[in-house]
């Protein structure tokens, strides 16, 4: 039946979303170009609303049982709603940050938190009073995560998906029936709307679908890792390092620059593949690349012993700092690593 739901949730939005379209461009939700944006002519926005209508079709055909259910659909129709009006009126940054507070604290107060975290060797860190803010922390930056990379056609969904696919799949090995329904109808939901989003787009999902994508997404990561026997602490990290990363070096980057966090800047990763010569569907196809090898790391961790984690861990850090120096998304300068490798390179071949 999960897999019925799966492709049921893709036609609805598939079928849903030209109406989307239309009904954008009639109340003038529309995503004008300006010096920051990649696309040159005004374009629909309010997708979000369609992957939010297969998503809800996908509940009413699965019915999941679980006490979070009531939880979780109070706090995406706040989002929803938070998203909806930023792209009919562009709503304040502290406005924004106000819905996905509410709608975070909505899902905390149902009992969705991470209450401990596990430890090597089958210990056990119990968080307490802790775990609420830390709850917080991850709703709200996992959610502002997804929004800052939708900055391409595709992009966003095509990289959600990817989570996703990694998500559910652990979910469905582990027997997390519900964690798993949660997963497959947004997928399905999702992968609809990448239809009409993937270059050239036709409809942009704006931020009733980043937002609203990103909220999901860190709600069933949680649920996943709350179950333990899913995830470890680190396992939704990994899978979602290309948002979580670009947000870090963000932060970072504006803090150098002594700029407010809410600053926008034209240096996120796909910004910076663009500036190295690689075509817009070259760029997302790129990411898409770099999102499946971490999931396939987060996938390999779950099934290794302690000391092969220790090393596919140092791998992927290793793969992060190259990706970043790279591609410069700190600065063209921050080249730590690449210049120690070159200064190695360089005493090799005088005393070889």
């Amino acid at each position: 039946m999960i897999y019925v739901t799966l492709l049921i949730c893709f036609l609805a939005t598939v079928i849903i979303t030209p109406f989307i379209k239309r009904f954008a461009i009639k109340i003038g939700a529309v995503d004008n170009p300006n010096y920051r944006k990649v696309h040159q002519k005004v374009m629909p926005r309010l997708g979000g609303l369609a992957i939010y209508i297969g998503f809800l079709i996908g509940f009413v055909i699965l019915q999941p049982d679980s006490p979070y259910v009531i939880p979780i659909i109070i706090g995406s129709f706040i989002i929803i709603l938070t998203g909806v009006l930023d792209d009919l009126m562009e709503l304040s940054a502290k406005w924004k940050l106000a819905g996905q507070i509410i709608a975070a604290v909505v899902v905390i107060l149902g009992d969705v938190r991470v209450e401990y975290i596990n430890l090597p060797f089958n210990g056990e860190l119990h968080l307490g009073w802790f775990s609420i803010p830390l709850t917080l922390l991850w709703i709200i930056g996992v959610t502002n995560a997804i929004n800052l990379i939708d900055g391409l056609d595709g992009l966003a969904a095509g990289v959600s998906s990817i989570v996703l696919i990694t998500i559910s799949s652990l979910a469905i090995f582990m027997g997390d029936v519900f964690v798993a329904s949660l997963g497959v109808m947004l997928l399905g939901s999702t992968l609809g709307f990448l239809i009409f989003n993937f270059n050239p787009a036709k409809i942009f999902m704006g931020d009733t679908g980043a937002l609203f994508l990103g909220y999901m997404i860190s709600v069933i990561a949680l649920l996943g890792f709350k179950n333990v026997t899913v995830f470890s602490l680190i396992i939704p990290v990994i899978i979602l390092a290309v948002p979580i990363s670009d947000t870090l070096f963000a932060i970072v980057r504006r803090f150098v620059n002594k700029q407010p966090l809410s600053a926008p800047d034209k240096s996120h990763l796909h910004h910076c593949l663009l500036r190295l010569g690689l075509s817009h569907k070259q760029t997302v196809l790129v990411i898409y690349a770099i999102t499946a090898f971490f999931s396939v790391g987060a996938v390999m961790l779950t099934m290794s012993t302690l000391w092969i984690s220790v090393m596919i861990m140092c791998v992927l850090i290793i793969a992060i700092e190259f990706i970043v120096e790279r591609v410069g998304l700190v600065s063209s300068e921050y080249r730590p690593m690449m210049n120690f490798v070159r200064r190695v390179k360089n005493a090799s071949r005088r005393y070889g």
